[in-house]
This record gives structure tokens, sequence and C-alpha cells, in this order.
């Protein structure tokens, strides 16, 4: 142990008398024949640190660096330890005060100055030509709040955006940026980044009590610093990592984070404050899914704040979907496996940029859904895998951890801080982006412990049954409370199975025994297989698979349903939407317009991806993007692919304006079949509904005849009908076969009706009517 040789060098100001300008040297009593006491002796202890914390500060291993660095008042006056690696030498600056450190050796430096209290001070620290004055980080109190540890220790923090991460503060008057980080198991973390040149030997953390929270105030560290956590594992080897809190990060493949503050003004409150006026299932809601990156490739946030609003608000579509948002190593993942789920990825802009594109399009009218992934993680080292050297986000068990078809891990749903990292994750997008709505990806492999796992491969939960019940409670939770906290959200479920309650309140249970998971909508995958099967089918076999088409009203009721053609459907060899379409190009172009107005009649809502608004042939690649070119003028057949884009356009028209195909979507009272059974015919009939009964009858055709004469069982309170869309008129590329007349009915019955109207349905072809 090094020890100084000398006591530190004092300046004091000129005023001063010279007794106090060096310490006291210490002294024994003296004894004497007087009875008087002796006086006490000063007693000076050296200031420098002892061998055990020198060691565990050069290690990485210390859990309360401020302890002993910094100032400390001990006898004979204030200790100053520095431990500053790389400086030539340190100097403690208060006020008109001066007073050298000594060197210690290994960059620690000390010094012991004869004060009453310890004053405020800053440090001049001495590298090869420079000598910089700073603050010293270790003379600051913990800039994290009781009452944030004992949320964050309860797992009920739901802000916990604000606690951990990086935050740029005014901390004991100083200006500069507290870094927290729970890492329950580390030895010890440490501080590096861009501002000591990726070195964190002389920025350790403290340990806060035993909520696992590490913290550091970094006085002079401000907005744009890159950082990440060196964290030394229980086996004393570290780790580099990024902040899983992180607001912001570099572009990949770059892994840091930046520290980040927003100052963005929103200029929605219009929009927020309509959007609590209807609940999703009972509003009109028709979705354009995209991804970001690649829907005009090359652009930015803001750049697409000036192209994306205009374009989707042309074409009608209430809402967007965005995939990806969170930050994401691999872009071939389209944002499927995150790393970064509190930065929006920083491919296309900072987080600042982001939110102006949100409120862009909140301007014009359109709301903004994204993609969110609770479900699982990568595995890349610098991320959240074994965050502190043993599983902490993932699962202990190897069984419930590692996610059997990504080759990524699983969360542990069931360790309160994890779920306190999601609940606050879902919250944070909803509040600090104003998203309104979560589409959760993968649910079912959150809701059975043995999905896509064999016998032998998965352990049953404490009932001896397949539901991971710590991930049904935090579903419930998230959904609980994102709901209280952000009125006119959604939530919505992509679950694949028949999980018994998705969209059901969470308090109210069901025949399995559990309580509803809270969603407000669900994906209708069961809709989406079936449908697409019976479209890819030749006309002529169609009649065999007739079922496929009405299936779906048997449970329609049974959730609250999206209808959803999303990218899983048009990539890895599943073909764009119009090429399932069999036939030449005629009928394929007929056979997607019918379906798509199918789909918009059909109850639910709906959702589309990019490209297949317009037709496009080819499937979906993220580094091309839509084929824009099929819509350039000079193309020859680009009239086809326009026509399909002007349906899209007119069927969001009609639908928006149309109660009945949104108002009663999740009541049986809305919908009734006319004939479910044509199944000779290719033919499909049926009513929506509004709340004060005004129908719209939809009637597809899907075969490549017409059908002269048509007789179909009519309401008799209806005294004439008027076709209001037809998907085969010569705007969109059809036959332009229409009903251009009022059609009355006739006192025939039909299809257990009273009355009966005769159409004239065109080939492959939707016609929706509504009362004259």
């Amino acid at each position: 142990m090094a020890t100084p040789s000398a006591p530190p060098t004092a300046v004091a100001p000129a005023d001063a008398p010279e007794s106090a300008t060096q310490p006291t040297p210490p002294t024994s009593p003296t004894l004497t024949s007087n009875p008087t006491p002796p006086t006490p002796p000063t007693i000076t202890i050296s200031p420098a640190l002892d061998a055990p914390d020198r060691d565990r500060l050069l290690h990485g291993t210390h859990h309360a660096p401020h302890s002993v660095l910094g100032a400390h008042l001990v006898p004979g006056g204030v200790a100053f330890r520095v431990f500053r690696p790389f400086a030539l030498g340190v100097t403690v600056v208060a006020g008109q005060l001066k007073a050298e450190l000594h060197d210690d050796g290994d960059g620690f430096f000390s010094g012991l100055v004869p004060l009453q209290g310890v004053p405020e001070y800053r440090l001049a620290v001495a590298y090869e030509g420079t000598v910089q004055e700073v603050e010293d980080a270790y003379r600051f109190l913990p800039a994290l709040g009781d009452l944030d540890l004992h949320l964050i220790g309860e797992g009920r923090h739901e802000e916990l955006w604000q606690a951990l991460g990086a935050r740029t503060m005014t901390h004991q008057g100083v200006t500069g940026t507290r870094f927290t980080v729970w890492a329950p198991d580390a030895q010890g973390v440490r501080l590096a980044g861009s501002f000591n040149f990726w070195d964190g030997t002389g920025a350790p953390l403290r340990s806060l009590g035993g909520t696992g929270v590490w913290e550091l105030f970094m006085p002079g560290v401000g907005e744009g610093e890159l950082y990440k956590f060196e964290i030394t594992r229980p086996d004393g080897s570290k780790t580099m990592r990024a902040d899983p809190m992180a607001r912001r990060t570099e572009v990949p493949p770059a892994t840091s984070s930046i520290v980040h503050a927003s100052h963005y003004e929103w200029n929605d409150a219009e929009w927020l404050a309509q959007r609590v006026e209807l609940p999703a299932h009972e509003a009109p809601l028709s979705i354009y899914e995209l991804h970001l990156a690649s829907w005009r490739p090359g652009l930015t946030y803001r750049q697409l704040a000036e192209q994306l609003p205009a374009y989707v608000k042309d074409l009608g579509f209430t809402h967007v979907e965005m995939m990806p948002v969170a930050e994401h190593p691999y872009g071939g993942s389209w944002g499927y496996q995150v790393t970064g789920f509190y930065a929006p990825t920083s491919r296309l802009g900072t987080p600042d940029d982001f939110k102006f594109l949100v409120d862009a399009l909140h301007q014009a009218g359109i709301g903004v859904l994204m993609d969110w992934v609770p479900a699982h993680f990568p595995r890349d080292d610098w991320a959240l895998a074994e965050f502190d050297g043993r599983p902490l986000y993932e699962h202990e068990d190897p069984l419930r951890a590692a996610h059997p078809d990504w080759g990524t891990l699983e969360f542990d749903f069931g360790r309160r801080e994890v779920r306190n990292f999601l609940v606050a994750n879902a919250v944070y997008w909803c509040e600090e982006f104003h998203i309104d709505g979560l589409r959760v990806d993968a649910v079912a492999s959150m809701l059975y412990l043995d999905y896509s796992r064999e016998p032998g491969q998965w352990t049953p939960n404490e009932h001896g049954g397949r539901e991971n019940l710590d991930a049904v409670a935090f579903l419930q939770e998230m959904n609980a409370t994102v709901y209280r906290r952000v009125p006119g959200v959604v939530t919505i479920a992509e679950e694949s199975t028949a999980w018994d309650g998705v969209t059901r309140a969470t308090d109210h249970v069901g025949p399995g025994g559990f309580g509803g998971l809270g969603f407000g909508l669900k994906w209708n995958m069961g809709w989406m297989h079936d449908s697409l099967d019976y479209m890819s089918h030749e006309p002529v076999h169609r009649k065999h698979h007739h079922g496929e088409m009405t299936f779906s009203m048997v449970y329609a009721y049974s959730e609250n349903y999206v209808l959803p053609i999303s990218h899983d459907e048009v990539v890895h060899g599943k073909r764009s939407l119009v090429s399932k379409m069999p036939g030449d190009w005629w009928q394929q172009r007929a056979s997607l317009r019918a379906y798509l107005a199918f789909m918009w009649a059909h109850p639910g809502k709906q959702l589309l991806f990019m490209g297949q608004e317009f037709a496009q042939g080819a499937e979906w690649s993220e580094t091309n993007g839509p084929d824009w070119w099929l819509l350039d003028p000079s193309y020859g057949a680009e009239a086809d692919h326009r026509g399909v884009r002007d349906l899209v356009r007119d069927l969001n028209t009609v639908y928006r304006h149309t109660p009945a195909l949104w108002q009663l979507d999740t009541s049986p009272s809305g919908f009734q079949w006319i004939t479910g059974d044509a199944s000779e015919d290719n033919v499909f009939a049926f009513l929506r509904y509004d709340t004060d009964g005004s129908p719209l009858l939809a009637v597809s055709n899907f075969s490549p005849v017409v059908r002269h004469d048509y007789r179909l069982g009519t309401p008799d309170d209806i005294p004439a009908w008027h076709e209001t869309l037809n998907t085969d008129t010569a705007r969109y590329g059809g036959s332009d076969i229409t009903n251009p007349d009022p059609i009355k009915p006739e006192p025939q019955p039909w299809h257990g009706r009273p009355t009966s109207i005769r159409l004239t349905l065109p080939p492959l072809a939707t016609v929706w009517l509504r009362p004259a």
C-alpha cells in the first residue's frame, strides 16, 4: 500500500493565519506534577485508501465507492480521495483554497486538509499537456429517491424510465446525467463512455441497497454522449452492456447507448381529446400495416412525415400499424428481436424525430399502432442475455428460457422486476410517444408452457396444466395498467389459438377458471387462414371449401376481432395477396377485389399490409419495399394496379361513413345471413346493421360467371335498394357489370324472408347495397 511521504500542500487565502495552512502533527500527552488533566492530543490519520478498497476499485468490484472516494470528515480534518487513472496530478479547489493531493499510485490521490467541514469543491486534474477543472462525481448524494427504490423493489414502478437509465438533470446545483441500472447479481458496475475514453475504471457506480440498482451521477455529462455499463459478473469476469433502459441508441451495427433528453413539443391535443370518444371495437378501424424502413427506402422519420400521412389519409385508413419501432440489431428480423425496448430505432432518426412522425399522423387524423414484442429477446452478448452474469431477464430454468422457434430467450414473467420492465415499457410508448395502440406479438408463445415443445421439454404449472400462469398474470397487469393510465388506447393480441377470454375483462373469470387477458382486440388468425385457403382454389373447386368462408361466423363474437392480411402472409414463399389468387391476370385481380370487399363487410376490423393495396405481384422484401413503379403512368399495366388502389380507397370511404359496417362488430345483432350455404354458386350474402337498424347488404360471387336475376331474400321493411359499391366496375379494372337502377323487393318469399330481390351478380365480384 502506498502511503504519503508528507502531508498535502495546502495553499490558503492571503488573509488566513499561517497556522491554518498546515495540519497539526500528532502529539502525545505530557505528564506533569500539576493535577490539571492533560489536553487531549490531536490525532491525524492517513487519508490514503487501504489495500482492500484499492483492490476492489481497481478490479471493478466495489459496491460503495462513494463511501471511500470523495470528501469525508475524519479526525484531523477532511480526507479527500480521488481515483483518476492516467492523471498526473489532482488538486482540490474550494473557493480560494487549493490543496494538491498526494499521488498514491495506480491512479489514486489523497490528502488530509484541516477543515472543520466538507466544503463545496472541484478538482483540477492534470493530464499530459492540460489541466481540467471538473466536479467530483463522488461528492454527490444519490440522485434516485427512496420512493423510486421502493417501487422498483416492489415491481410497481409504472414510470420506470424516469428512474432507470440515463437521465440528464441538475443535482445539488450541478448539471449532469444520472446513470442507473438494475444488476442485482453484479459484483460491481462501472460506467464507460465517450466522456472517459471508454475506460470505466475510474467511474464505479454504487449499489443502492437490496433493490439491485446501481447509481452514479456524472457531472458535466450531457445529451449525445455514448455510454455502456461495464459489469463484473459473479465469477469475476467482465461484460460491457448497453443500457436496457436506453432511450436512444447508436445506429446498428454499433451498439452503444446514447444520453437523450426530449425537447419535442406536441401539437396533437385535438387528436388525443377525440380518441377517447369511442372504444376501438365500436369505432371504424381500418389499419394500414407498414414496415417503416422499407415503405419508401431511405426516408427518415421526418421525411416519412412529409409523405406517409398524406398517402394514408388519401386511402382512407383510420390507423397505421408500424414495424419495426423498438431498436433491434438485425434488420431482417423486421424488429421482432428487440435489444432496445425503450429506444425507437435510430436507423431513421432520433426519438424526437419519431415523435414528429407520430404527431404528423395525428394531425392528419390517423391513429398510430406499433408492434410490441414482450415475448422474447435475442441472445446478443451486449444486450439483455445473462445481463449481470446470471439469468436475469430470462427464466433461470433453461426449459423456460430458450424459445424453441427463434433461437431467442423468453422473459421471466414471474419475476416482478422483469414484469415491471415490460409493463412500464408498454406505458412508456403510449405516454411518451402518444402511441394509440400496441399490437402485441406472439401472445400464444407466451401463454403455453409447451408451445413448440415436445414432451419432456417443458414442465407443467403448479396445477399440472400447460398454461404459463406467470405470462397470464403479466398480460393482465399490462393491459389493466395501460387502459387505466392512457385513455383511448387499444391493445391488440396476435394470438393464434382458441385461448378463452383474450379480449375479456381481467376481472371476469371464464369457464377455464382464468380471468380475461384484458386486450381490446385480437387478430382473427383462423379467418385469415381459412379465407385465404378458400381463395387460393380454382373457382370450380371452391364449392368444396365453402365452409371455410362461413365458419368464422360460428365464433365471430367470442372475441373482439381484427381481420389481418399482414406482412406474415406475403413473405417466405407465401406469395403476395394477388398472386395467391388462381387464374389469369384478370381473374387474379377480380378475385382480389372481391375478397377485399368481402373482408371489409365481414364483422371485425381490417388490416392490410403495404403493397397489397395496389396488387403488388411480388413478395415483400424488407430491402426493396413496395413496387411503387407499378403505379407509374408510363408502365403499361399501371391502370390495373391503380384500379385496385382506387377500390381500397372507396372501401375505406364507404366503410367510415356506414356505421352498419363497424358499430356492432362485436354484437350478434349486427349480422344476419341471407344465404351462407350457396356452395354450388360460390355465393355469400349477408346483412350488416347499425344500432338504429339501418342495414347494408353484401353479396359476393366467387365464380367467374355472371349470375343474372339472382334471387335473394330481403327484409320487408326496405322499399328499395341501390348499389353503393361494386368491385366489377370499369374504374377498378372490372367488366363493368353493375346494377345501376334502384332494386325494389318483390312479394316472393325467399331464404326464409317474406320478400326478395333479383340482382345481376358480376363475375368474381362483391356488391354492396344500401336502402335507396
